[in-house]
């Protein structure tokens, strides 16, 4: 079901500030910057090995990343993990009584599809999970 852990969203206030300080401590530039409207973030990825660290600002006061960093400040958002068949994975992990916050999947960042798994499910931690186009994955 799962295919890999792909990346760990940190909730910033300030991207360039965040970047800046990424870029020290991975030594890289940011991989991909994209803002994703229908989530109302800006995001930058830094690649870390196998995985990657998504910095996530709010572009918008009522975003869901502007909400939670005035109710927590910056820090870990979420962990994302990528499926091969988001649809298939969604039925599976709701029969096993996992809640999603949206019933239907959401255009993510680099032309994906993501589901959010509700914390209430997780005991705490908000779960992505990511399904890439096939194209993109294929090369």
């Amino acid at each position: 079901m799962l295919k890999k852990l792909d990346h760990i969203g940190i909730a910033v206030d300030n991207l360039d500030i965040s970047i800046k300080k990424y870029e020290q401590i991975t030594g890289k530039k940011p991989g991909e910057k994209e803002v994703v409207a229908a989530h109302k973030v800006a995001t930058a990825f830094f690649p870390v090995g196998e995985t990657r660290i998504e910095l996530l600002k709010g572009t918008h006061p009522d975003s869901p990343i502007s909400k939670f960093i005035k109710t927590h400040g910056e820090g870990i958002h979420h962990i994302c993990f990528e499926v091969e068949n988001l649809a298939q994975s969604k039925i599976e992990m709701s029969k096993t009584g996992l809640q999603f916050i949206e019933n239907i999947s959401e255009a993510g960042a680099g032309d994906s599809k993501v589901a959010f798994i509700h914390p209430k499910s997780t005991g705490g931690i908000l779960i992505e999970l990511v399904e890439y186009p096939k194209s993109a994955i294929d090369g």
